[in-house]
C-alpha cells in the first residue's frame, strides 16, 4: 500500500451572518506533511506544507527516510513529525489562520508506519506546556525513535512465522484482509520483540502513524480506526476486533498495547487545552478519528458502492468499493473508511506507465498520438491477440517478461505494432478486471469508473478502459485527494450518527466529469477474453525452477 499522511483539520460553521466556516486539513507524508482548510462549500481557502528534508535538514533524511545499510530497513525519525507539526502550525498562526473557526479536524497517516510511546508518555501527552512546543515536550516519549514505515522489507521471518501460526496466508488473508506483508505492522512488532525485548515491554502504547498524529491533537492515546488497522495482519476484518491468534504470535500481551479500535467516522473528543492556549483553537472543536492514506484517499474521491477508482500512474493502483469481499493471497481487503458495513480493496500492479511508455517509444515513435491512433485502428477484442507486459516482477500476478499469444492460444514471438499497443492496453485492463473480481467485486448496474493519473487524459486508452469493465468512466481531480478525504470526513465524523451518509456531506464537491462510455457490443467480446487471458496468465506465472 502506499505512502500517507496526517490529515485535517476542520472549521467550524459560524453561527454569525458573516462569520467564515471551513475545514481544514493536514497530511504526513512519507516526505512531507501537508494540510488545507475547507469551507462550508467545500472550497479549499488555505494550504500549507512542510518538507522534511528542506525544512527540517536537521535529521538529515532523504525523502523524508532513513534507507539502512541492509537496504531492507527503512525508517522514519518520529521527532521530525512532531516537530513537522510544530512548524506547520506556526506557519498558519503567522499568516493569520483563524484557528477559532475550525469545529472539527482529522487526518490520515502514511498506512503501515507504527510508533512506540514509551511508558510514562500518556502523563506527559495529557499535561503538555502551552508555553513549548510539542517536540520539546515529547523528546523522550518513545521507546523506538525511529519508526518503521510501509518502505521497511525486513520482516520475511516474522511473514511466515504468522502465516504459520494461523495456518497459511491464505487462512491469514481470510482472517485479516492480507497475506504476511512485510511492510505491515503486526510483523513490524514482532520484529522489535524478537531482537528488543526490553524495548517492547518499555513500550506503554504502540500506534500507527494515523492514530499518532491524532493523539498529538487530543492529548491523549488516540484509537486505531478499523479501515488503518484492517492494514495490520491483526484486525479480524469480519468482525473488527483483534485476532488474538495473530497478536499472541507477533508479541505477548500485544493487545493491551494496541488499545480498542473504533469506527473510522468517530468522534474521539475535544481538541487538547495545548491547541485552546497556544494556537486560539475552539474548546469545541472535535477530533475525529484519523486513517491511512489509502483509505482516506477513497473519502477524498468521494466512491460510492460498486464505484471503482484507477490511479494510472508509475504503478496502477486500483480502489475498490466491495460489499462481499473474498479475501485472496493477492491484493488488500480492508474496512472502508466510508460505510463500516461495506470494505475497500486495494490491488497494485507495478508495470503501469513505464511499460506503456516503453511500447510508445517501440511501436509509436515516442509519439502518443500515434500510439492513440494505433489504438482506434485496430479492433475491439484485437482479433483474439493476448498479450502479458512485465518489465519488472509484477505483484498481480507474479509474472515477468513479455508473453504473446494468438488467436488459438499459441505463443508467437511478436505482433504487428497496432497489435501490440492494442494488446498491452487490453491486457493491462483484463489482468485489473480479473483481479478485481477475484477479490469479491462485481460490476453493477451503476457502476461507475473514477481514473486518475497520466495515462487518465488519453481518451482512447480510457475507451478500453470502458469496454472492458462495460461501465462509463469519469475522470476526476485527485490532487490532494487523501487531505480532502479527511476534511469531508471531519465534516461526516460530526453527522454520522444521525445516519448523514458522506455522499450527503460533499454534494457540493466538484463532480466527477464523463469521458466514455462502453461501444456497443464490447461486453460480448471481452466476457470470452477474460476468461481466456485468466487461463493463459496461469502458463505466465513465475516460475524460479524452469529453465524457460
Amino acid at each position: 500500500m502506499g505512502r500517507g499522511r496526517l490529515r485535517k483539520l476542520k472549521t467550524p460553521i459560524g453561527s454569525e451572518p458573516t462569520s467564515r466556516s471551513e475545514d481544514a486539513s493536514g497530511g504526513l507524508e512519507a516526505s512531507q506533511l501537508k494540510v488545507i482548510a475547507v469551507n462550508e462549500q467545500l472550497r479549499v481557502t488555505y494550504e500549507e506544507n512542510v518538507h522534511f528534508d528542506n525544512d527540517l535538514p536537521e535529521f538529515r533524511t532523504q525523502g523524508g527516510v532513513y534507507v539502512h545499510s541492509d537496504r531492507l530497513t527503512v525508517t522514519s525519525p518520529v521527532l521530525m513529525w512532531v516537530k513537522a507539526l510544530d512548524v506547520i502550525l506556526e506557519k498558519m498562526k503567522s499568516s493569520g489562520f483563524n484557528f477559532s473557526q475550525v469545529k472539527a479536524l482529522s487526518g490520515a497517516g502514511q498506512q503501515h508506519g507504527s510508533v512506540y510511546w514509551k511508558e510514562g508518555a500518556h502523563h506527559i501527552l495529557k499535561n503538555l506546556s502551552p508555553d513549548l512546543p510539542l517536540h520539546q515536550s515529547l523528546k523522550a516519549c518513545f521507546s523506538v525513535s525511529d519508526s518503521p514505515i510501509w518502505m521497511d522489507s525486513s520482516t520475511a521471518s516474522q511473514c511466515f512465522s504468522l502465516e504459520k501460526a494461523v495456518g497459511g496466508a491464505q487462512q491469514l488473508a481470510n482472517i485479516t484482509g492480507s497475506r504476511a506483508y512485510e511492510r505491515f505492522t503486526g510483523n513490524q512488532i514482532a520484529k522489535i520483540y524478537s531482537q528488543n525485548p526490553e524495548v517492547y515491554i518499555q513500550t506503554e502504547r504502540i500506534a500507527l502513524v494515523s492514530s499518532f498524529a491524532a493523539s498529538l491533537f487530543l492529548g491523549d492515546y488516540a484509537p486505531i480506526d478499523y479501515s488503518d488497522g484492517s492494514g495490520m495482519n491483526l484486525l479480524q476484518i469480519c468482525d473488527k476486533r483483534w485476532s488474538a491468534t495473530c497478536l499472541n504470535a507477533c508479541a505477548p500481551g500485544l493487545e493491551e498495547k494496541l488499545g480498542h479500535t473504533v469506527p473510522s467516522s468517530s468522534v474521539l473528543g475535544s481538541i487538547a487545552p495545548y491547541y485552546i492556549q497556544r494556537y486560539g483553537f475552539s474548546p469545541d472543536c472535535k477530533v475525529v478519528a484519523f486513517t491511512g492514506d489509502n483509505p482516506a484517499s477513497l473519502a477524498g474521491m468521494r466512491l460510492e458502492e460498486g464505484d471503482i477508482a484507477v490511479s494510472l500512474g508509475t504503478s496502477d493502483t486500483l480502489f475498490l468499493w466491495i460489499q462481499e469481499p473474498m479475501p485472496a493471497t493477492e491484493g488488500h481487503i480492508l474496512c472502508n473508511p466510508v460505510d463500516s458495513r461495506a470494505y475497500m480493496a486495494l490491488l497494485c500492479f507495478k508495470n503501469g506507465s513505464l511499460m506503456r511508455e516503453r511500447i510508445r517509444d517501440d511501436c509509436a515513435s515516442g509519439s502518443w498520438d500515434e500510439f492513440s491512433k494505433a489504438l482506434t485502428s485496430t479492433v475491439t477484442g484485437n482479433n483474439g491477440n493476448l498479450g502479458f507486459y512485465f518489465d519488472v516482477m509484477e505483484i498481480t500476478p507474479e509474472a515477468v517478461g513479455i508473453h504473446r499469444f494468438n488467436k488459438d492460444n499459441n505463443k508467437v514471438p511478436d505482433f504487428p505494432k497496432e497489435v501490440e499497443i492494442r494488446a498491452l492496453i487490453e491486457g493491462q485492463f483484463m489482468a485489473k478486471r480479473i483481479h478485481a473480481e477475484k477479490l469479491g467485486y462485481k460490476i453493477m448496474p451503476k457502476t461507475r469508473i473514477l481514473a486518475t493519473g497520466g495515462a487518465s487524459h488519453n481518451k482512447e486508452i480510457l475507451q478500453v478502459l470502458s469496454d472492458v469493465f462495460n461501465t462509463p468512466v469519469y475522470t476526476i481531480d485527485t490532487a490532494n485527494s487523501a487531505c480532502l478525504g479527511c476534511a469531508y470526513r471531519a465534516i461526516h465524523g460530526l453527522v454520522a450518527e444521525t445516519s448523514v451518509s458522506l455522499a450527503d456531506v460533499v454534494k457540493l464537491a466538484p463532480a466527477p466529469r464523463l469521458v466514455v462510455t462502453p461501444a456497443a457490443g464490447a461486453d460480448e467480446v471481452y466476457l470470452p477474453l477474460l476468461k481466456r487471458y485468466a487461463e493463459l496468465e496461469q502458463k505466465v506465472l513465475y516460475n524460479p525452477t524452469s529453465s524457460s
